[in-house]
Parts: structure tokens; sequence; C-alpha cells
């Protein structure tokens, strides 16, 4: 990929609680080899050094790093969606904007490659990464990680009446349009967030539609330690996507999966 066509493509990363595991070396490597590459990195209230790392960083790449300020934790939904108004608002030049996880779980070139789909296909407004394992793939994830994400994404499958493998996956960008869509009004649940984005855009018929939409095979995908999704959570996911079922009823009129 050619270096100047990511000038309009923004790079947002919500980081909470990251300082000790931020791996301030690989994006350094990134940044340097590719300096067309921008990030905005927002820090969601972290009770660690996380804001002193960043801040670090930009300092090195003053042009291609910016930081956001969360002085209060919001949430991974809130500091993501923070980080998109941000650059909407304010850099009108960008024309694609992503988000992906601190840890580099998806790699920044491979979120390079998400990117070219929607620069080469002016027809796909929303890309997202998917962990499928499969030969010529690296997906490193624990097993019973693995377990109960299937069961969530077949119960997601089916609220949504769409057959998509992995929601959940942090790694997804989006056209400017329907980014200033999709992130304009606050989500409901703090992490399910990424179910609630599939469901605006299938909620809105008269301007999106599933062929807006492509999932793609990572490439890699390393399972680090550190989430911060806790056990406890899984309790109230369920009663997450029954909130989230409710609250777009539209999903009812979707045809039925075959």
């Amino acid at each position: 990929m050619e270096q100047n066509r990511l000038n309009n493509a923004q790079f947002i990363i919500p980081c909470f609680n990251e300082g000790m595991r931020f791996d301030s070396d690989a994006y350094s490597k990134s940044l340097n080899e590719n300096n067309s590459l921008h990030i905005l990195f927002v820090n969601d209230g972290s009770s660690d050094d996380t804001i002193s790392v960043l801040e670090k960083l930009k300092s090195l790449f003053p042009k291609q790093v910016d930081v956001l300020d969360l002085p209060v934790n919001k949430g991974k939904a809130e500091a993501v969606r923070r980080g998109m108004l941000k650059i909407l608002n304010e850099k009108p030049q960008i024309e694609y904007l992503g988000y992906f996880d601190a840890d580099l779980a998806t790699s920044l070139e491979e979120g390079i490659l998400l990117f070219e789909q929607l620069m080469d296909n002016k027809q796909i407004k929303f890309a997202f990464g998917s962990r499928i394992s499969k030969v010529g793939s690296t997906i490193v994830r624990k097993t019973y990680r693995h377990f109960i994400g299937r069961i969530i994404a077949t119960f997601i499958s089916n609220i949504l009446q769409l057959r998509v493998y992995d929601t959940q996956c942090g790694a997804k960008v989006f056209t400017r349009d329907i980014a200033q869509f999709v992130f304009e009004q606050p989500f409901i649940s703090k992490w399910l967030f990424d179910v609630e984005i599939f469901a605006r855009i299938l909620c809105k018929p008269d301007r999106y539609s599933e062929k807006n939409m492509v999932e793609i095979p990572l490439i890699q995908w390393i399972d680090h330690d550190g989430s911060k999704v806790k056990w406890s959570y899984s309790f109230k996911l369920f009663f997450d996507l029954l909130r989230i079922k409710k609250s777009y009823p539209a999903l009812k009129q979707r045809p039925k999966m075959i």
C-alpha cells in the first residue's frame, strides 16, 4: 500500500491501564516505517501511568500521534466514541476511521489491510476483522475464550439475523459517512457496543445494507493477558444482549436466516 494513501485514514486506540503492557517499541517501529500512519490514543481515565506512556510516544512522533485524555473512566464504548467524534469534528480531511485494541492483538499493519478494503471498494463502508482459525493464519486464543466466544456469537448472530462469525474482534474500520451515523449517540453497553454498531447499520435499510459491510479473516491475531473484561460481566452479558434487542425493534423486521 502506498504510504500517502494513509493520509486520509485515522487509527483510534482506546487505552485503560495499559502502562505495564503497552508495547512502545512496536508502535515506534510502525510509526517510523510509515510516516503516513496517524494514531489517536484515548486514555480512558487510567489509574496507572498510561497517560505518561502515551504522552512520551506523542513527543517522539508529534505529527503522527495525538492523545485524548478522559479524566474519568467511561468504558471502551464511550472511549471509542469520543475518539471518533474528535476526529470527525476536528479533521474534515479524514475519510476513513478505525478502532483497534491497544495490545496490538491485531497489528497496525493488518489494520492497514482493513482500510484498503474501504479504499479499493467504494461500496464497502464498514470492514471488520474476524478471528477465524484456518490454514495460513495464526490465531492464538485461549481455548475457553474461543468456546465461550462461539456461544455468544451464535446468540448475537440470531439477534441480528446476520450470518456473521465474529462481531467482537477489536478491529473495525469505517468510512466517514457511516462513522458519523454510527457514533453519533452513546451506546447502551460498555462492552457489547460492537453488536450495537451492527444493529444501528442494519436498522437503517434505507441508508445501508449488508452489501456495505465485509468480514475479513485476519492473518494473525494474538490473545494477550490483561483483559479488562471481568469474569463477573459474563453474567450481565446476556442481559445486555436482551437490552440491545429491545432497543432496536427494527431487527425483528429483518428476514430470518435460512
